[in-house]
């Protein structure tokens, strides 16, 4: 059975249509959501602020359930079933496999979603993103989680059953492309997150019914974090492939090594689930044994294959760059990309911002030492907003802003908007992730909803310094919401009322914040041939500086703020 297809004027990919159509249904649920999440986070950051305090407490902890599913799980992975339908689909050149099968996935996962929102915002189940045990929420809670799950595993099957059909109808020669194999590495995390999640989920569900009389609570923490962290790590080899993906559209760019970037991405399935692991540093009836490999070992081999993708992905670009002559000093080559155009400021912001306050403060939290300061301060979510809002929400916005006119054809509107949009976004989530990551290191409560406890028997207070923080992190998070609203507005607007590439003369100017055609390195083969990428190894020096210096000056900050030695 054949599928109908268009070529691709921009790329030349040949486009199954049936596949076209899921992914951008995907992409635009996925939108829809951010928007959603985001409004919500807002009211989170307004109620931390001590000077405003939006919300009462039920209210707070029911926005906070909400957010927190909406944005970690809802958004995030409607798109990356958007992404895996196109890394395979179009990339390969090939017809999508099961196409029903992806169907199922999409309505099983918009209705699971809907399911958990709906119980959500009725009040009764306000136990927060990670549900911990003994606190208990409503079985459609559990339920709706599942469904979405199920949904998400469709995906799943139909992005490798994709590449069998690929490989059967040779579509491609060698390996898979590397942004493929990247896709392919968040879909393997996806499937253990999955089974994860399954093996916690269920039993939680028939307990929530009364079928079971008691979940362990600290194995629920294990095996719930083996869903809840490693759910990120797909947003992380996703993201990743982005940026490969990006650097060869705008580029031609080829990795420094094919090789070594495989190598990590596979270091990614292997060890960084393992990650999780600095959730449960001050668990107890853990081993120290199983703490000690964790943080001394197993964290490092992730981080290390986070570190090739850094330098990589700069490494790419300034060897593109250079050889089309902008080799005048160390960093002509970054002085002279295209600033202006969102696909790559957004990319390049993501990967910088990923690696300094997502990275570096995930390994400082690993460290079991700091960790049993720093747990359960906000100091944890900063973190995180770093990794998700910095570093994967930013790729993808990016990602986006080329596929609305190759794939959708449509032209941006308000192309001003697309330009400022990624640096006002990103500006508002680095402000927001640092406010957090230093009222948490004052001790402020990941999770209570008035730092100024004013309703506590026993009365305690923080100093001025954490309340500036929150002030800090509201203003920020004004900032964030801003961004994204503009972001919501730029790529909805696009698809309702942007004008028909298809119908635009060739001689009519392009917008400013149109994409290049994207070349054949994004769906080829190669290493970028050489080594000499000076500005990028000043860039990772001074990293590495940073990390150093962060590393220290946070053992001997946390140390005199809780009077510790």
């Amino acid at each position: 059975m054949t599928s109908p297809y268009r070529v691709c004027p921009d790329t030349g990919f040949k486009v199954d249509l049936a596949g076209e159509k899921l992914i951008k249904w995907n992409a635009v649920t996925a939108v829809v959501f951010l928007a959603i999440g985001g409004l919500l986070g807002l009211l989170v950051a307004l109620t931390r602020w001590p000077e405003i305090h939006l919300l009462n407490a039920d209210d707070f902890y029911m926005v906070l359930t909400a957010h927190g599913f909406v944005i970690l799980l809802v958004w995030l992975i409607f798109f990356e079933m958007a992404l895996l339908y196109f890394a395979s689909s179009i990339l390969l050149n090939v017809r999508l496999a099961l196409p029903k099968l992806a169907w199922l996935g999409y309505w099983l996962m918009l209705v699971g979603c809907l399911i958990t929102v709906v119980v959500v915002l009725q009040g009764n189940s306000n136990v927060m993103f990670t549900s911990y045990v003994p606190m208990m929420a409503a079985p459609g809670f559990y339920l709706g989680i599942i469904i979405f799950a199920v949904g998400a595993l469709c995906g799943c099957a139909v992005f490798f059953a994709t590449l069998v059909v690929a490989k059967q109808e040779k579509t491609y020669e060698g390996s898979i492309p590397l942004v493929t194999f990247g896709a392919m590495t968040a879909a393997i995390i996806a499937v253990f997150t999955i089974a994860s999640g399954a093996v916690i989920l269920i039993p939680t569900l028939l307990w929530s019914l009364g079928f079971i009389a008691y979940i362990d609570p600290l194995m629920y923490k294990v095996i719930w974090w083996a869903m809840g962290h490693s759910s990120q790590q797909i947003n992380v080899a996703a993201h990743i492939a982005v940026w490969y993906a990006i650097a060869a559209i705008l580029f031609n760019a080829k990795p420094l090594s094919e090789k070594v970037s495989r190598f990590a991405f596979l270091m990614y399935i292997l060890f960084l689930q393992l990650a999780s692991a600095h959730h449960l540093l001050v668990e107890p009836a853990l081993s120290s044994e199983w703490k000690i490999v964790n943080t001394s070992y197993l964290l490092y081999l992730a981080v290390m294959a986070s570190m090739i993708h850094g330098l990589t992905v700069p490494g790419a670009i300034e060897a593109a760059q250079r050889k089309l002559g902008y080799t005048n000093g160390m960093f002509e080559w970054i002085r002279k990309a295209p600033w202006s155009n969102p696909v790559f400021s957004g990319m390049f912001m993501s990967l910088v911002m990923f690696g300094v306050l997502g990275g570096i403060t995930g390994v400082i939290m690993g460290q079991e030492q700091i960790n049993i300061i720093v747990h359960n301060t906000l100091y944890v979510p900063g973190h995180f907003h770093g990794t998700v809002a910095a570093g994967t929400t930013l790729a993808f916005m990016a990602i986006t802003y080329w596929l609305v006119p190759v794939l959708f054809r449509r032209e941006l509107i308000l192309p001003g908007w697309a330009k400022w949009q990624p640096y006002l976004f990103g500006l508002g989530v680095a402000g927001l992730s640092l406010a957090m990551m230093g009222a948490g290191t004052l001790g402020v409560s990941r999770r209570h909803w008035d730092i100024t406890f004013a309703d506590a028997a026993i009365k305690f207070d923080h100093p001025a310094l954490a309340h500036l923080m929150m002030g800090i992190n509201g203003v920020f998070g004004v900032i964030a919401t801003i961004g994204g609203i503009m972001f919501v507005v730029v790529i909805v607007g696009s698809l309702l009322w942007g004008e028909n590439r298809d119908e635009v003369s060739a001689a009519a100017p392009a917008p400013e914040a149109a994409p290049t055609p994207a070349p054949s390195a994004m769906s080829g083969h190669g290493s970028a041939g050489t080594m000499e990428v000076p500005g990028t190894f000043t860039f990772a020096l001074i990293f590495l500086a940073v990390f150093v210096l962060y590393f220290f000056v946070n053992w001997k900050f946390l140390a005199s703020t809780w009077g510790l030695s």
